[in-house]
């Protein structure tokens, strides 16, 4: 990787890494068709030169919202060092091959749990979400669980993105990387 791409891969192994939930928490933020915003924390699964890739039900508000709006801003934030990064792109769904893959490397309870859960849905009690699991435990108690077709991933391909780090004063350095003609022009902004 190169450019803003590599630079956002060495600072999350400056927090921790791939493996470390704080280091891949992201704020995800998307709006739907008429504007009305809405935000929520999800993972990083997946990072190259194509973008950042999260994963998900194509049925939940996330999953709506980016089907009638598909672009999105997502935001990474790390206190202890100072630093954030602002990343704000067109959105688009990984391929089945990449769902599927990503879909047979998670825990065999986060895969029942895509089955169980109608992500976004109201749930009338919890006991019905137990149930449902505990029917999906025993559907696919002898088999592999494979992935539902409402679920898979997405790849938020940016065209800005924005590295903050925190100074004192609050004299924060803000680097801007905006893709133009499939280059990266790098420049700086006021804090």
């Amino acid at each position: 990787m190169k450019g803003p791409f590599a630079k956002l891969a060495r600072w999350i192994d400056d927090a921790g890494g791939r493996d470390c939930v704080e280091a891949i928490a992201m704020c995800v933020a998307t709006a739907d068709a008429r504007g009305r915003p809405s935000a929520r924390i999800v993972l990083l699964r997946g990072l190259d030169e194509r973008g950042l890739q999260f994963y998900t039900s194509y049925e939940s508000r996330k999953g709506r919202e980016l089907l009638e709006n598909p672009r999105a801003a997502a935001v990474l934030y790390w206190a202890r060092l100072q630093r954030q990064v602002r990343v704000e792109g067109a959105v688009t769904r990984l391929s089945e091959t990449e769902s599927d893959a990503y879909f047979t490397s998670r825990p065999r309870g986060h895969r029942l749990a895509a089955w169980a859960s109608e992500q976004s849905e109201p749930l009338e009690s919890a006991g019905i979400l137990d149930e449902r699991f505990a029917h999906f435990e025993q559907r696919f108690e002898a088999e592999e669980v494979p992935r539902p077709h409402s679920w898979g991933g997405y790849l938020l391909a940016p065209s800005r993105f924005e590295f903050w780090s925190g100074r004192t004063n609050r004299m924060h350095e803000r680097v801007l990387y905006t893709r133009e003609n499939n280059q990266w022009r790098e420049s700086l902004v006021q804090p």
